[in-house]
């Protein structure tokens, strides 16, 4: 850390007592533990069991010899640009975004920031930078303590909860507006710059889309941003929620990915030519998406709700189709003037790790990149997937295609794909365990 770093960092946390100091394990959730913000400003080592990446959603963890026999650990490093100064916390907190790095200094294999940077690095190898951005929905409801009843949005100003006409609707009469508005503070106090924000097509559900920039930025800010969403819902009785399908019949929650590559250099779009028009490495980078969105679907879809979103789409395709402006296809490419011209993946659900899932999708591009993939035709309108191009359709045969897949272990490791293997194993298993309420409502009086 320089010394300017040091200064800074020192101003900012003036009257801070603690740093919760997180990595996002597998699933994308903060995990770490919370050090005075003297001992943080010291650079005392704070050390963290190899194991809490793979932990899974529900809690416990696969056998120890998915992350090392001795469950020995690993060291939590954090840069100053990555330390916020939490602007709901009362008292003052701190969040610093951390590396989870081996003891040796290298960046762990079971590090899903550490692999977002690894695929970076393999641009920057080339010469190129990725450009992205996210675009992430979510569900606001009430507070909710039976898990056998649905979710409820919230009473509005009106006396009513929202019934679902309230599509791109912009009035205050949901009653969120004093939640709203402190987010929106909170995001200019923590400098994440937001787009645009809407109202979606969901019962009180919503999207904000953040601007687009460097990948590990971007993948941080998202992270951070899910972080803000649920403090200050908690603050104001809500419960923010990302799963992919909350409500049945109802869409679903995404978290599209906006993809461009530029050179290093020049800064210049490499999928577009002199002229305007669309470069073979544009049709290179799909046919790698093409190519990859199957084997890495467990990667963008990581729970069994994930594919529930599939089941009913509501403009949340599962294939790996190509089209200009179409939602129906997986990738999607939206009308821009050729600077602008990107790829944007419409296969992730909100529930995914950010920064797996900007990895994976980066990887599959960099992969049609390198190996020259030629995609298929585009498909406009209404259309049938053509065979080849459909995607696993649950949570079982991701993990079948993940298992099978050699490019995920090349990009990512024979340690982390394993071990996340066996994670979402022991997450289907202890589905598998429970009784749903269709179960006993269908067939208990029938079978």
């Amino acid at each position: 850390m320089t010394t300017d770093g040091c200064s800074s960092l020192l101003e900012r946390l003036t009257g801070i007592n603690e740093v919760e100091c997180v990595t996002p394990d597998l699933n994308g959730v903060p995990r770490g533990k919370v050090m005075t913000a003297e001992g943080f400003l010291e650079g005392r080592r704070l050390q963290l069991a190899r194991g809490v990446l793979l932990q899974c959603i529900m809690g416990g963890y696969p056998p120890a010899r998915f992350y090392g026999s001795d469950d020995g650990d690993l060291q939590l490093s954090s840069a100053p640009e990555r330390v916020f100064c939490l602007p709901w916390s009362n008292p003052p907190r701190a969040m610093a975004i951390c590396d989870a790095d081996e003891l040796d200094g290298r960046s762990s294999g079971l590090s899903t920031r550490g692999l977002l940077k690894r695929v970076l690095a393999a641009y920057a190898e080339h010469g190129w930078e990725p450009v992205v951005a996210t675009e992430l929905e979510f569900f606001i409801f009430d507070k909710h303590s039976d898990p056998c009843q649905p979710f409820q949005p919230p009473v509005g100003l009106d006396g009513c909860r929202e019934s679902g006409c309230s599509a791109f609707s912009v009035s205050s009469a949901n009653g969120l507006r004093p939640f709203l508005d402190e987010v929106y503070s909170s995001m200019a106090a923590l400098g994440l710059p937001r787009d645009t924000f809407m109202h979606e097509m969901g019962v009180s559900q919503f999207e904000i889309n953040l601007l687009h920039g460097d990948a590990l930025l971007i993948a941080d800010q998202t992270f951070l941003f899910k972080h803000l969403l649920r403090e200050v819902g908690l603050k104001h009785g809500l419960n923010v929620v990302f799963m992919a399908k909350p409500l049945a019949h109802t869409p679903g929650s995404s978290m599209h990915i906006h993809q461009s590559v530029v050179e290093q250099v020049a800064g210049r779009n490499i999928f577009t030519d002199a002229v305007g028009e669309a470069t073979p490495a544009f049709y290179h980078f799909i046919g790698g998406q093409q190519a990859a969105l199957a084997e890495f679907a467990l990667l963008f879809a990581p729970n069994v709700n994930s594919y529930q979103r599939f089941c009913h789409p509501y403009a949340s395709p599962n294939n790996a189709c190509w089209s200009n402006d179409n939602r129906a296809a997986g990738l999607r490419i939206p009308a821009s003037a050729p600077v602008a011209r990107r790829v944007e993946n419409r296969l992730p659900g909100a529930d995914a790790n950010p920064y797996l899932a900007l990895a994976a999708s980066l990887a599959a591009g960099l992969h049609g990149l390198r190996e020259q993939v030629q995609p298929t035709a585009p498909i406009q309108g209404e259309f049938e997937v053509p065979e080849g191009q459909s995607l696993p359709c649950t949570l079982h045969a991701a993990l079948v295609r993940l298992q099978g897949s050699q490019l995920a272990r090349e990009w990512f490791g024979q340690e982390f794909i394993e071990g996340y293997i066996a994670s979402k194993t022991l997450e289907l298993s202890s589905f598998l365990d429970e009784i749903t309420p269709w179960e006993r409502r269908v067939l208990a009086g029938q079978v």
